[in-house]
């Protein structure tokens, strides 16, 4: 069964890619074209049945933007149950607040190459 980038799963990609939060853009304009130390990113990537923000296949290396959202008990067992099923592919995730990203960008980017090898 094929887990990354499943077709079913493309339309909500592309529309998850037009429409990206203020973190999600102000981020990616760091991350694409391998800006940071030469590594590839995906945005909008489908893991499973789950849409991760970015991805780093070289690293195996999810980064994940959380706003408001995902600040409820419900969201924060949703996202614990996600991350689980993630890191069981092997896979690391890091979480950022989208204000962390907005307000402390080169903590952010320093922060994302630590997980690099």
């Amino acid at each position: 069964m094929k887990i990354f980038n499943r077709r079913i799963l493309k339309p909500i990609r592309q529309e998850l890619r037009n429409n990206p939060t203020q973190a999600e853009a102000f981020l990616w304009g760091y991350l694409k074209h391998s800006q940071l130390r030469d590594k590839k990113f995906r945005r909008q990537a489908s893991i499973g049945s789950y849409i991760v923000d970015f991805y780093c296949p070289s690293e195996k290396l999810v980064v994940e933007l959380d706003g408001e959202v995902h600040f409820d008990e419900e969201a924060q067992k949703y996202d614990a149950k996600r991350t689980k099923y993630l890191e069981n592919l092997g896979l690391k995730v890091i979480r950022f607040e989208n204000q962390e990203v907005i307000y402390n960008l080169d903590k952010v980017l320093k922060e994302i190459s630590k997980h690099f090898k």
